[in-house]
This record gives structure tokens, sequence and C-alpha cells, in this order.
């Protein structure tokens, strides 16, 4: 097995981006430590003067391409490598962990969802049986009259 730090030649195509698998984790970290620390400056009035808030951004495919400086093609070509593939796998897992933690917390389910099913191969799946049976119910030791009564229910 080729050691983390062995530079990976690309058979097909041109050459990767990330020689080594360290350089690639490097940059998958910086992503979600980017995510995490990302803080917005907030005017407050009372003071006059602009404080910086924690604002921790969502991870996303195609953030996580932006700052790897690839499209998310790249991304999905990565994980077909055998050495970048765990390190690929890890962080769309984590994408797709927040994406759904997100969606669980009601913040904009539309896109939510739209995301887990354009990059994630989530699906809304509906079964039908139509092999079921109509059971008749057995109807022993009734009158002539509950019998009657018991039809003209089922004609209503």
């Amino acid at each position: 097995m080729r050691g983390s730090s062995e530079l990976i030649k690309n058979p097909k195509g041109r050459p990767l981006k990330y020689k080594t698998v360290q350089e690639l984790e490097t940059a998958i970290q910086g992503y979600f430590d980017w995510c995490d620390n990302r803080t917005s400056s907030v005017y407050v009035k009372g003071l006059g003067d602009n404080i910086d808030i924690s604002n921790p951004a969502p991870y996303t495919m195609s953030g996580l391409a932006l700052a790897l400086g690839v499209d998310r093609n790249t991304i999905l070509s990565y994980g077909r490598n055998d050495l970048y593939s765990p390190h690929i796998k890890a962080a769309r897992a984590r994408v797709e962990q927040d994406v759904e933690q997100r969606l669980m917390e009601g913040k904009n389910q539309a896109g939510a969802i739209f995301n887990l099913k354009n990059n994630f191969g989530w699906v809304d799946k509906q079964e039908i049986d139509n092999k079921h049976e109509i059971v008749q119910p057995i109807l022993s030791g009734l009158t002539k009259k509950q019998l009657e009564d018991v039809s003209t229910d089922d004609d209503n």
C-alpha cells in the first residue's frame, strides 16, 4: 500500500491537483474549519461599532469543491481512486450529516431535500402493494334481518 506522502499519478486524463493524500486531507479539513469558524460582522447600535459573531456556514458539496479548487465531478473522480476514496467518502459523509441535521432542524427543508437527492442519492419512495386480497368477513350466526342490515350498510 502506498504511503500518504507518496506521489499519486492519474492513469487517465490530466494530472491530479492533489499529489498526496496528505495534501487532499489538509485541504478538506481547511474547508470544514472555515465553515465551523465563519463569523459575521454585526453593527451594534448601542456601541456604535461592529462586532463579530459566530455564524458557522453549512457544509455543501459545491462549497467543498470550491475550497479544493476543483468542480463537483472532480471530487467524485477522486472518490473512485482507491487511495483517495476513504478521505472523499469521509468528507461526503460529513457534508451529508450536516445537510440532514439542518433538514431535521427545519432550516430550508426544500433546499436540504434537493441537496440530499442530488448529491447523496436519496429518493422519495412510495411502495404500492398490488397483490392484496379483499377479504369478505364471515357472517355466521346472524339472522336474516341482520344480514340485510349489513348488506344495506355496504351499499351506502
